[in-house]
């Protein structure tokens, strides 16, 4: 398992429930929460940056119901 200098969100409280961030060997980007440590999942800064851009202008994909 690739070894990561985690940095914690700065919007992020001291509490639990924080996202970690960091710069995977490959380039990509790793994320994962700090109350669940080993699980983490991988993007690339495209895609992370693309999703980012979409949360800020508030376009989310709602599911629809069946």
């Amino acid at each position: 398992m690739p070894v990561y200098t985690w940095q914690k969100s700065s919007y992020s409280t001291e509490g639990a429930n924080c996202v970690n961030v960091a710069i995977a060997p490959d380039g990509g980007i790793a994320l994962r929460e700090s109350d669940s440590p080993s699980a983490i999942l991988t993007t690339t800064p495209a895609s992370l940056g693309a999703l980012l851009a979409t949360v800020k202008r508030g376009n989310t994909l709602r599911a629809e119901r069946a």
